[in-house]
């Protein structure tokens, strides 16, 4: 159980430390929306496998919040292929959360 909780915050730790900096920064980068992108997956991988819902559920909705953070970062400043990713992205936290946190 100790383990679980350690690997979430970790988990937390990275996706907080690897987007604030985008969603602060006036423009997001493609290169760093798909890295980001790709630390969400990882994410989303991870916690899909965690029996511990209620801390699965706080990762999840940072997750959200950040992905959303981005997306604002981003918009105007990148392509549409890039806001369409991060709709994506957003939709994938909404619908887990929706799924493993509703209700």
């Amino acid at each position: 159980m100790m383990m679980i909780r350690l690997a979430i915050l970790l988990t937390s730790a990275t996706i907080n430390a690897s987007t604030v900096p985008a969603a602060a920064s006036q423009c997001a980068s493609p290169t760093a929306i798909a890295t980001i992108r790709t630390q969400w997956a990882a994410v989303r991988s991870q916690l899909n496998k965690i029996a511990d819902r209620e801390a699965a559920c706080r990762a999840y909705s940072a997750a959200f919040y950040q992905s959303v953070m981005t997306r604002q970062a981003a918009a105007g400043c990148t392509g549409d292929a890039d806001i369409t990713t991060l709709d994506a992205d957003i939709n994938a936290f909404n619908d887990l959360l929706a799924t493993r946190c509703g209700g």
